[in-house]
């Protein structure tokens, strides 16, 4: 029995329509693929915006607390506590007192730092009362490199969001002692330096 050539077109009909069901379906499959990838890309750029924000905000507090010492260097040591070093920031409470040079030296010294601590812990920017203008467990640092030579090293360590190299000390053995431990995981611990030589003053 032969078919009406019409029941043939109509079957033939079929046929095409799925045909193009499964095309569609890959083709979704495909953009689903891309879509996650997009937002794979956009996350990831959106982590490393977020570090760069955070090195540029550490790089203008190490700025400002260099500049601060060098404006008061006859009192240069009680920035860094003498040889003690001083660390201040997120989990430091109180200001070493300053015990040389003129009154007013000192007043500013222990002004300098509670600035600076503020600034490290992110009151320039608070929301609903929480601080959040600074990096994430900011630590500012400064220690006396060379008593010898009147050098100061000031440093700043925050935690990244990607691990990548925990910091040393010249040579690469020593850990990094500004900001160390404070951070879990080594490799999140960031730092920036800078030195100050302050010149011999009469």
């Amino acid at each position: 029995m032969t078919k009406h050539p019409f029941e043939r077109r109509r079957g033939h009909g079929t046929r095409q329509s799925g045909f193009a069901m499964i095309e569609v379906m890959v083709a979704l499959v495909i953009l689903l693929f891309g879509l996650l990838g997009l937002a794979g890309v956009s996350s990831r750029a959106n982590m490393a915006e977020m570090e760069s924000y955070q090195r540029v905000q550490a790089l203008l507090l190490l700025q400002e607390m260099a500049e601060r010492l060098n404006a008061n260097r006859k009192v240069a040591s009680c920035y860094s506590n003498s040889a003690t070093g001083l660390q201040v920031g997120t989990g430091s409470t109180t200001v070493p007192a300053c015990t040389v040079g003129t009154a007013l030296q000192q007043a500013q010294a222990v002004a300098d730092l509670s600035a600076w601590d503020g600034m490290l812990k992110g009151q320039s920017e608070q929301v609903a009362g929480s601080k959040r203008g600074a990096m994430i467990g900011a630590v500012g640092c400064v220690l006396q490199s060379d008593a010898a030579s009147n050098v100061y090293m000031v440093a700043v360590a925050w935690q990244g969001l990607q691990p990548t190299f925990a910091p040393k000390l010249a040579g690469g053995v020593t850990a990094f002692p500004c900001g160390n431990g404070s951070f879990g995981d080594e490799k999140l611990h960031r730092v920036v330096t800078t030195k100050v030589r302050i010149g011999a003053l009469s």
